[in-house]
């Protein structure tokens, strides 16, 4: 990764970025979509009804894995709101955005949305950088070959040398720890108001109750532990499907590393292509290079900002760099596998 200083070439960048924008802006690239909105969360609240409603008319079955997947589906395309809410997409007032975030998010899939925007936008200003990004400070995987080194006894060496292996299989437990980071926000955070906090508590506290009941009520004891399990499972690997294509496996910044807005979005991110297919999958977040460089640019505009931003990076001479999906996933496989090399005795360093 190149280092800047405030250098000429940074500043240049700085500038470059504003032509960008400008283009983008110009284009109506960034102004609300009301209507793809309206119709997206008419259609996802539909679904999400028309699954819980066949959840009770189907009753007391082991078929309810069926449904327990594909809530865990909707679950995600449901999250997938809640992030363009947090990123201020879906409407002007940041009041309304924050309102759908609260009901897609702590409510409809308990999550906090709070908790989850703080994360996110620290993750945004310093994507894949060393003791700033906190997507890559878990305690859970290595990402960088220095944090490789610092498991070197214990479970974490264990988790480390085998994380490549493991990654898939631990995203079936992704949904679980969310939920509990959500609640420990709750109750421990300190950046919103204990207001917020107290709203959120609320809602969170209804959507546990309202799925326990659900559940309970129509399962036998050991159908609901299994279909809490297969639902929660599959919630958690989808959403991490969707995420870890975005920056895993591309540039880690260094603690020290300075780089320019424009040089830290674009070399640390990977696009996804697929057509529409993928789109929907991931919910928009294959554009990710242009959804960094545009946060608050709604999701249905980022494919028509991929040529303005492709050109303006063939310009200041930036890798932009996009893969197919299978090709992300390996990519983001074989960094894992490298990243914990240092930790199998087997192999010479």
């Amino acid at each position: 990764m190149t280092r800047t200083n405030g250098t000429s070439s940074e500043r240049r960048r700085g500038s470059d970025y504003a032509v960008l924008s400008r283009e983008v802006s110009e284009r109506g690239l960034l102004r609300r979509r009301r209507g793809h909105y309206t119709a997206r969360i008419a259609i996802t609240l539909s679904l999400l009804l028309a699954a819980w409603t066949a959840f009770v008319l189907i009753g007391p079955s082991w078929w309810q894995m069926v449904t327990a997947v594909v809530l865990g589906l909707i679950f995600t395309q449901t999250a997938f709101i809640g992030h363009d809410a947090g990123h201020g997409q879906i409407a002007e007032s940041e009041r309304t955005n924050r309102l759908i975030g609260w009901i897609h998010g702590d409510l409809l899939v308990g999550l906090a949305f709070g908790w989850w925007v703080d994360k996110h936008d620290r993750h945004h200003a310093h994507p894949n950088h060393e003791g700033k990004d906190p997507d890559i400070a878990g305690a859970a995987l290595a990402f960088s070959r220095e944090q490789a080194l610092l498991r070197r006894h214990g479970p974490g060496r264990w988790l480390a040398r085998s994380q490549a292996w493991l990654f898939f299989p631990m995203l079936l437990l992704e949904a679980f720890h969310l939920h509990v980071a959500s609640v420990r926000w709750v109750v421990k955070g300190t950046g919103p108001s204990v207001r917020t906090r107290i709203v959120e508590g609320v809602l969170l506290a209804l959507h546990l109750g309202g799925y326990l009941t659900i559940v309970l009520m129509t399962l036998t004891p050991l159908q609901a532990l299994c279909f809490v399990l297969v639902h929660q499972g599959v919630f958690g690997l989808y959403m991490g499907c969707s995420f870890a294509p975005n920056h895993k496996g591309m540039p880690v910044l260094a603690e020290e590393a300075k780089a320019g807005f424009l040089q830290r979005q674009v070399l640390t991110s990977r696009n996804v292509r697929g057509g529409p297919a993928v789109d929907l999958l991931l919910g928009g977040l294959n554009y990710q290079i242009e959804h960094h460089l545009f946060p608050s640019m709604p999701r249905p505009n980022l494919r028509h900002a991929q040529p303005l931003v492709r050109a303006a990076c063939e310009r200041v001479g930036l890798a932009y760099y996009e893969t197919g999906l299978l090709r992300s996933y390996a990519e983001v496989l074989g960094h894992l596998h490298r990243v914990g090399g240092p930790l199998r005795p087997e192999l010479e360093y």
